[in-house]
């Protein structure tokens, strides 16, 4: 029997490529396209940033305003654009509000947080909601992400609980980040406006403040992070970052989906960003030339006989920053050359800016991000190093295996899930890992790749071609996601009602 369409809503506050600061934005930017080739009817919400442009992305005025209920404030209103996930013909609608939206940072700016990130994202959360009136769109599941939407679940279980065209929708609630948790103070309440009965210590409390994290994990239907070990870690002290508990009481509820990537998009064989295209069978050779071309941008000597390290990230402690910046004089010690592009905390900036200075030949740094420079780094450098303090579910080590690039990272989250440490004697693994978060360890492993590019080139040639055979496509996940929708229908609805409406 063919699977019956779910209708589902993504609600989140990125989607690539419009407004994307990390991974978030690569689910909700993918994902939906896969679930719609499966026949689903899926619709995406963000907000219309001051970075989307209209004209770019051709996009619609819907005729109409939205009135969105924010408690204490009264009603606000917002307009609504519609444009299309490229490669697709799935629908995403930006909310168009000046005083929230219309900003040069999605978050923050200048390293601080917007101060009115509460009420913004709580407007995000119920605009999501409204919409679906405006839309006449009747979800199965609303799928929320992070603290930005993570009030969602609790909006359903309360004051939408009846509403005719999301009161019946079971949530999800994906985890990509456990760190960040909208802690506000509580007057936040009076907006909510769902009452000071849901401030207590199982909901929406946590030291004394209203924590959107902790209320959507309390209320979601189901839960899941963006890896399987992502999942087991969070409900330990040293990656739940104070919800370890709330995330333990539902942990029969919680899942694990590895991230996919777009192979469409990052593919060595058809790059318009690289140098030379390569496959499997031509990877010596395309990689060279990937190489000196990287070289050749950085600034660095054209030298065919060091190893070349890489590094795309924001710089910042949860990616390891702050180990790699302990160990990078050692590192240069050895005859190897560095290229890192990123930004983030204004330390690193000079930090590596400083580092670049004093090692002209050895290490080039680039600060912001270039998509370009990006794809150059995975097919030039000859290793790609992720030294990160905890890494839900990681995107660049994906990357690096598609483009021959054997990936040194620190064994955590999706790190762990995803590189198999390399066997010398079976030739067998696909990146080489470490355990203890210490500059240390970051130092040993890379010197163990470093020993390997120069003294085993079997086992160098092994793990580019272990790492190429490597796919972990949106295809397999979508596949995952679906069962987790049908699931939490049947929590929220009932296995009757599930029967009737499946036929399962």
């Amino acid at each position: 029997m063919p699977v019956k369409p779910l209708t589902i809503l993504f609600a989140a506050s990125e989607a690539a490529p419009f407004a994307k600061e990390g991974g978030l934005g690569d689910v909700v930017g993918g994902l939906p396209k896969y679930l719609a080739r499966l026949g689903h009817a899926v619709r995406v919400v963000i907000p219309r940033y001051y970075s989307v442009n209209r004209e770019k992305y051709n996009l619609r005025l819907l005729p109409g305003t939205l009135v969105v209920p924010m408690g204490i404030i009264g009603n606000q209103y917002c307009g609504v654009y519609e444009g299309r996930l490229p490669g697709c013909d799935v629908p995403i609608y930006f909310l168009e509000h000046e005083a929230y939206f219309g900003r040069p940072g999605l978050y923050q700016q200048d390293g601080q947080g917007y101060m009115d990130n509460d009420n913004r994202f709580v407007f995000l959360s119920k605009a999501a909601l409204e919409l679906c009136k405006m839309l006449d769109f009747t979800p199965d599941v609303v799928h929320a992400h992070d603290w930005h939407t993570g009030v969602i679940p609790l909006l359903l279980n309360t004051s939408y609980l009846h509403d005719r065209f999301v009161g019946d929708a079971a949530s999800l609630l994906t985890l990509h980040n456990m760190q960040h948790q909208g802690a506000f103070y509580p007057g936040l309440m009076e907006v909510l406006g769902v009452g000071w009965k849901h401030f207590n210590y199982l909901e929406l409390e946590k030291d004394d403040q209203v924590n959107l994290l902790k209320g959507g994990i309390y209320h979601a239907t189901l839960l899941n992070t963006v890896s399987e070990g992502y999942a087991r870690e969070i409900q330990t002290a040293e990656f739940g970052w104070g919800l370890e508990g709330v995330v333990g009481d539902r942990s029969n509820d919680l899942y694990g989906i590895l991230n996919g990537v777009d192979y469409e998009e990052w593919n060595p064989q058809s790059d318009r960003f690289i140098a030379a295209n390569y496959s499997a069978r031509t990877v010596k050779k395309g990689k060279a030339l990937c190489k000196r071309d990287l070289q050749s941008t950085m600034g660095l000597p054209l030298r065919d006989d060091v190893p070349l390290l890489g590094v795309v990230s924001r710089m910042v402690r949860q990616k390891g920053t702050d180990l790699l910046a302990e160990a990078i004089p050692r590192i240069l010690e050895m005859d190897v050359q560095f290229v890192m592009v990123g930004n983030g905390e204004p330390w690193a900036h000079f930090y590596f800016g400083d580092i670049a200075a004093q090692y002209p030949d050895k290490f080039a740094c680039f600060i912001g991000y270039d998509e370009a420079l990006a794809h150059k780094v995975e097919a030039g450098a000859d290793f790609f190093v992720m030294p990160s303090a905890f890494e839900p579910c990681g995107l660049n080590q994906m990357y690096s295996l598609a483009y021959g690039t054997p990936p040194i990272v620190r064994s955590t989250g999706g790190l762990e899930d995803s590189v198999e440490n390399f066997d010398e004697a079976k030739l067998t693994g696909t990146g080489f890992k470490f355990w203890s978060h210490s500059a240390t360890a970051l130092y040993d492993t890379i010197g163990w790749a470093v020993y390997t590019y120069f003294n085993n080139p079997a086992g160098l040639a092994a793990l580019r071609k272990n790492g190429m055979a490597q796919r972990f496509t949106w295809d397999a996940a979508a596949l995952k996601y679906e069962e987790l929708y049908k699931l939490a229908i049947k929590r929220r609805r009932g296995p009757e009602y599930f029967r009737n409406r499946f036929g399962e």
